[in-house]
């Protein structure tokens, strides 16, 4: 048990490190003390010894709390002019630069000035944390988000400037600043939190007792709800089971403009539970208009705000879409919120459908329009076009009707009238369907009903196929208007998923990340919305792809604020909104891989839909990016292991190879210098002569290795040449005169061989590395053949020998470089090099090099095959 709990401190400090502190004074109103007490213990922090600096403080000209600033270090203030005033702001770019231990931020809840990094200053103070800075900041209940409404039916003002309850419950610390409601008063009317003429309009229209009570209340309730938070958290510290989370909370999202209340509600309900929360909006088909739209993206944008999921689903039937998406999560809560009815509809009402489906979960039923006026409600705006189609459509279906009329019973009229309810459902929605069925009744009884051309019904039967008509055509109608819209959702859903299956197909085949790039660019950029990566390279800019687009600044400071902080940044956020690219972060395991960007044409800010769609393929995006990154680097890693293994076998090679001749070169100069005139004159001829062939070795090893350099260097140059490949022969012969000296050697060279157009020294020097390796394996007395002969084509060299041979399936390796130091030097010393070499120098040549078996079956044949141009005329 103690080795789980270590464990599990261990990856809680693991998570916390180099994040800084977070302390927040917590007060119920202003002027309960909250900024006096936030000095008090930084005055505390700073004779401990802790770097403080008071990065921005309001005073509100109380001489107490100014006091207390004497002795504290000050950022200087940003200073920067809005709407004609100048203001001062936190100077977040000199605290970044110049950090401090500890920073005093006043006012969380504040906004900043346009132009600023953030849009709020608790955005400021997550960039201090995540630079490791401690952070005291004060901040009062109201401004809290998921308040938002309480706050307002309690006082009766709306407060705009808010702060996420997530950043209360992330706080390391929360301090409460109480103060009885009786006292603040008190001090409001001594004039110590506003000036008196002040201090009497705020008691008057928020500082009341039973306001201040109230907003008491919240803010204890808020410390509580902290404090729960923190004892959750040592629990999972001490290794202990946290209290268990009881499913989800699902909440119906609707375009009602009430609908942000219903999702601080939820927000309220689900930190009240500990339970994690999705607001789900059902796109039923039903066309938006602006203001419903605008109210959707309001709600989904503050449900991110404040730590919610937001989902879209496509059904026809919403109430069953939620209830099988709460089935789905194993959610236990289901939160609708409840307005006005609005006009006629044949289906149940959502909250009864829940009711009648929902078994098994909770139902919680918000009502949102206690406060809203039923005069206030928009109302949607009716096209023209739809409901003119349905008069044209029961128009044409009486005259066919009239003209069928004397061949069709009566019954059978009606279905001509059916027909033209159901094309207009197909063809538009159900309102023009529900109208179409309605002038179809209303003609067909005028027309067709005895008495005609009269609303007036003599036959019972006649009453009963008028009633039967009319709900027919008000169910088929609706029925085919329902099918049409959840056609229509799965056509969306349809090309969005093909979409995403041909990006991600696209994807999967590209092989680096430049073809990556161009995939993303192509298949997410449109005539209307520009598209551009942000793409780290090894110094750790980021370079803009494609390589031709140019960011503005704010821009670049906004996508590489995304880049650092792993969130979104730029228009549409809170963070740099002033631009027009929206920048969201492609991450992997191991942090930020690129950021891909997104502007339309407008500048306007995305809706929420298309930032869903970008957010759904930025995954497989990033799996790409991750797959090319993980490729560059194996290949990196493999060429790394290869570089390390030449340079070892490089270094044996030389500490063998090279030394070998020299130590014998030194031992005979040793000799000749010491005994001098003693040596037997043939035995100093000996001597020097060891000497220099022992130097002509060293020499022809060194020559290798700066061939193989200039070959791998692609810096050799081929001065050709036209040359006889006998004489090609005869001089590597006479090189390697005191080498063959032990073997018989024969040669054999076809008649009227044509000349060569090589590099004459380059092939020569092919030539000798082959012979000598021939050499190096052959016993002494061996046979050593060498033939020249043209093969159509080309002209080819042999070398055969009677060595040991090579096997098959090492014929290949024997080009590698340094293959014969890796596999030990049974036939004598060398480095390696020089059928790698001989290789790299034929193939310079346009050549090849094979390998054969030898003499009768034994040995090696190498075989040099050279390509014959056209020889010039005879001079």
């Amino acid at each position: 048990m103690t080795d789980s709990i270590g464990r599990a401190e261990a990856l809680l400090a693991e998570h916390r490190e180099g994040r800084g502190r977070l302390k927040v004074f917590l007060g119920a109103a202003p002027g309960v003390g909250k900024t006096y007490a936030m000095l008090q213990a930084a005055q505390t922090a700073l004779r401990q010894g802790r770097r403080v600096r008071a990065g921005i403080v309001e005073t509100h000209g109380r001489r107490e709390t100014a006091a207390l600033l004497a002795g504290l270090p000050q950022q200087p203030l940003r200073r920067v002019e809005h709407r004609g005033l100048k203001l001062t702001e936190l100077d977040l770019e000199g605290l970044l630069a110049d950090p401090p231990e500890l920073v005093l931020v006043d006012e969380l809840a504040h906004s900043n000035a346009s132009g600023s990094r953030h849009a709020k200053r608790w955005q400021d103070v997550e960039d201090l944390l995540a630079a490791g800075i401690h952070v005291y900041t004060t901040v009062n209940v109201q401004h809290l988000e998921s308040l938002n409404d309480e706050v307002r039916d309690i006082t009766g003002v709306q407060v705009r400037e808010t702060v996420p309850d997530q950043v209360l419950l992330d706080a390391d610390d929360l301090v409460l600043i109480d103060l009885p409601p009786r006292e603040l008063l008190e001090r409001l009317r001594e004039g110590k939190v506003y000036v008196p003429e002040q201090a009497r309009v705020a008691i008057d229209a928020f500082f009341s007792q039973t306001n201040l009570t109230a907003l008491r209340e919240l803010a204890m309730r808020t410390a509580a709800a902290q404090v729960d938070s923190a004892l959750a958290l040592r629990y999972r510290q001490q290794g202990q089971a946290a209290p268990p989370l009881l499913g989800r909370l699902i909440v119906g999202a609707g375009t009602a403009p009430s609908a942000e209340r219903l999702v601080r509600h939820a927000s309220r309900l689900a930190d009240q539970r500990h339970l994690p929360w999705t607001l789900v909006h059902v796109d039923t088909g039903q066309p938006l208009d602006d203001a419903a739209r605008a109210n959707l993206q309001a709600s989904q944008r503050l449900a991110e705000r404040l730590g919610g999921e937001v989902l879209t689903l496509r059904d026809s039937d919403p109430a069953r879409a939620l209830v099988r998406h709460a089935r789905d999560q194993r959610a236990s809560v289901l939160l609708i919120g409840r307005g006005r009815p609005r006009g006629f509809s044949l289906r149940r009402r959502l909250a009864s459908r829940l009711l009648r489906l929902a078994q098994g979960l909770e139902i919680a039923i918000l009502d949102l329009d206690r406060d809203a006026p039923a005069a206030a409600r928009p109302r949607r705006a009716i096209k023209p076009g739809p409901y003119g189609a349905a008069i044209l459509a029961t128009t044409v279906a009486a005259a066919i009707a009239e003209g069928l009329s004397g061949l069709l019973e009566l019954p059978n009229i009606s279905l001509i009238f059916l027909a033209a309810v159901l094309l207009v459902a197909v063809r538009s929605s159900r309102g023009p369907a529900l109208f179409c069925a309605l002038l179809g009744f209303l003609a067909y009884d005028f027309l067709f009903i005895p008495p005609a051309f009269s609303l007036t019904i003599n036959r019972e039967q006649d009453v009963l196929t008028l009633a039967f008509f009319l709900l027919m055509a008000l169910l088929t109608g609706d029925l085919a208007a329902r099918q049409r819209r959840q056609l229509q959702a799965l056509r969306r859903t349809q090309r969005e998923t093909l979409a995403l299956l041909d990006f991600t197909r696209q994807l999967s085949a590209a092989s680096d990340r430049q073809a990556v790039v161009s995939v993303t660019l192509k298949q997410l950029g449109d005539a209307t919305r520009h598209v551009c990566l942000l793409l780290p390279e090894k110094a750790g800019q980021l370079v803009t792809q494609p390589g031709d687009l140019t960011l503005a600044n704010n821009e670049r400071i906004a996508a590489e604020w995304a880049w650092k902080q792993e969130k979104p940044a730029g228009c549409g956020t809170d963070t740099l909104p002033s631009g027009g690219w929206w920048w969201w972060p492609l991450l992997s395991e191991s942090g930020s891989l690129a950021v891909l960007g997104v502007r339309r044409d407008n500048a306007q800010p995305l809706d929420h839909a298309e930032r869903r769609q970008l957010a759904s393929v930025a995954q497989p995006l990033g799996q790409a990016l991750a797959r090319v990154r993980l490729s560059e680097d194996l290949e990196a890693a493999r060429l790394h292991g290869e570089t390390e293994q030449l340079r070892s076998a490089l270094l044996a090679s030389v500490s063998h190879d090279l030394r070998t001749p020299l130590t014998v070169m030194r031992g005979s100069i040793d000799a000749l210098a010491t005994l001098g005139d003693a040596i037997p004159t043939s035995d100093r001829q000996e001597l020097l002569e060891a000497t220099r062939q022992e130097a002509e070795r060293l020499d022809r090893y060194i020559q290798n290795l700066l061939d193989m350099t200039r070959l791998g260097h692609g810096s050799l140059q081929l001065a050709r040449d036209w040359v006889d490949p006998g004489d090609i022969l005869a001089s590597a012969l006479q090189r390697l005169q005191p080498l063959l000296s032990g073997l018989q050697v024969a040669t054999r060279i076809e008649p009227g061989l044509p000349l060569l157009w090589v590099h004459p020294a380059l092939i020569e020097q092919a030539l000798v590395n082959v012979l000598e390796n021939a050499i190096r394996f052959s016993a002494p007395g061996g046979r050593l053949e060498i033939c020249l002969l043209r093969q159509g084509g080309e002209l080819q060299i042999a070398v055969a020998d009677e060595g040991p041979g090579i096997p098959p399936e090492d014929r290949a390796r024997i080009f590698d470089m340094f293959y014969t130091a890796a596999r030990g030097d049974r036939g004598g010393q060398g480095t390696g090099l020089g059928l790698a070499i001989c290789q790299g120098m034929v193939g310079a040549h346009g050549g090849r090099v094979s390998v054969e078996d030898g003499l009768d079956g034994r040995g090696t044949t190498l075989r040099m095959h050279l390509p014959l141009p056209a020889a010039p005329p005879a001079e």
